[in-house]
């Protein structure tokens, strides 16, 4: 850790980054040191403590955030309250926030390193090792280093949960207990089963969409109409297709999703009063204002690493190549059809036009094809282990959760040993960000006992 610290309105916070090998195969997380390893790839894992300033000098536990994503970093915070779950964490917990490999200042990785790996195959094995089974090694060793070994409280945000339930069938010793939102696996991991799932739910979202906004449905189609020219280009370069259009559908998911999207339909038209443009041969050209362009080229673009690792997440040890699981459900699906109406959106599922249409994702697109066809994968979890698990879970599963199914949630919870779910309809996938679901599970937890001997004052 960096021997200067810095603060933050509201905020204490400590920066270091540790060595990690690219290949933890054969190596030992605690045990491994790149000094005795000198013709191993050496990538960097980076971290941030934060705490609150009255608590610089008290022996608080380690609460571990794992981000969402995948190919995420962690979050910057503004401030002590910006992130509704942190102002609660800080009242009792030091927070780590890892950048997970390949993020943030963790060796990031773009379409510029794709290039300098050459040759495709390169690539591919290069991407293999930023996935689940790394990154809890990554953060095992972490702990095992510079926490010399304490075990520390996790809290998983969505793949953050994915990371938790491999961390628990690989190191449960290393946690004193675990928190998931919206992000328990189901177990075992199958991409097809997933997007069946996750395919209705965004048929149903949209309709909901629609219903609600009456007005949009023709506004949709009226943009997919014109964008069915094959001419409408995004600010930067890119084209916007009809299928980028819609995975607009990807935020109805989040809280305020139906809005932001709703506003963004808004702006479409540049004539008249932006409402529809004419109907007849003149609405195949009409002009699609500048400030709706750069709306959908900004709801539209994610993190580097976050589409040519997405399908990935749900590959565990030796199984059926994914061959682009997502586009498969999605043939099965002829209302999702570019030409249907009303027009579909899609949600959080990769397709291999992205890295043809996507600037960013182009330099990936070789390495992921040859990816798709893989059948070996690092093993991520144990289902006996889990179902002896001793580390207290709480999981809060909300029911409609449109990108982690709350059904495949819950039968994975019902076969992990002391875990327990909070079922809720009140929030959608990223209620973590609120200031009352951490609140909520860090009480039941607390309630519970679960978290007896964190807090020996306390009684």
């Amino acid at each position: 850790m960096t021997n200067q610290g810095y603060y933050l309105p509201g905020l204490y916070v400590r920066e270091g980054s540790i060595p990690v090998p690219l290949d933890w195969a054969g190596s030992e997380p605690g045990v491994w040191r790149a000094e005795d390893h000198s013709d191993q790839a050496v990538i960097r894992c980076f971290y941030r403590v934060v705490c609150a300033p009255e608590h610089i000098h008290d022996d608080l536990p380690l609460l571990v955030y794992l981000q969402g994503g995948p190919g995420s970093g962690a979050p910057r915070p503004l401030n002590a309250t910006a992130d509704g779950w942190m102002a609660e964490a800080l009242r009792h917990f030091r927070i780590v926030l890892p950048d997970q490999r390949g993020t943030g200042r963790s060796s990031a990785i773009d379409g510029s390193t794709m290039v300098s790996l050459g040759e495709p195959r390169a690539q591919a094995d290069y991407l293999k090792h930023f996935l689940a089974d790394s990154i809890i090694r990554d953060f095992e060793h972490l702990r095992r280093t510079i926490f010399a070994g304490r075990p520390w409280v996790t809290l998983g945000q969505s793949f953050g949960g994915f990371l938790t339930m491999a961390y628990l069938s690989n190191f449960p010793q290393g946690l004193a207990a675990a928190f998931t939102t919206g992000g328990v696996p189901h177990i075992p991991a199958d991409a097809y089963e997933l997007y069946s799932h996750t395919f209705t739910k965004m048929a149903q979202r949209s309709q909901t969409f629609y219903q609600r906004y009456p007005g949009d449905q023709d506004r949709v189609a009226a943009i997919a109409d014109r964008l069915a020219q094959g001419d409408v280009v995004l600010p930067g370069g890119d084209p916007l297709s009809v299928e980028r259009l819609q995975t607009l559908g990807a935020d109805l998911g989040k809280s305020g999703g139906f809005e932001r999207l709703h506003w963004l339909l808004d702006t479409a038209f540049l004539d008249g009063d932006g409402s529809l443009p004419a109907t007849g041969a003149s609405s195949s050209r009409a002009t699609l204002s500048q400030a709706f362009l750069e709306g959908v080229r900004a709801a539209t673009t994610v993190t580097p690493l976050y589409w040519p690792l997405q399908e990935f997440i749900y590959a565990d040890g030796d199984c059926e190549p994914l061959r682009w699981a997502g586009q498969r459900v999605r043939d099965a699906r002829p209302e999702f059809d570019t030409a249907a109406r009303p027009l579909m959106f899609t949600g959080e599922a990769i397709f291999p036009w992205m890295f043809e249409q996507e600037s960013a994702l182009r330099p990936f697109g070789p390495a992921v094809s040859l990816l798709m066809e893989e059948g070996s994968w690092g093993h991520l979890y144990d289902p006996d282990r889990l179902a002896d698990n001793q580390v207290p879970l709480q999981a809060a599963v909300y029911a409609d959760d449109l990108y982690v199914p709350s059904e495949l949630q819950l039968d994975t919870l019902s076969r992990v040993g002391h875990a327990h779910a909070w079922v809720t309809n009140e929030f959608e996938h990223d209620g973590l960000h609120g200031d009352r679901v951490f609140a909520h599970l860090y009480r039941l937890a607390l309630e519970r006992g679960d978290l007896e001997g964190l807090f020996p004052t306390r009684g």
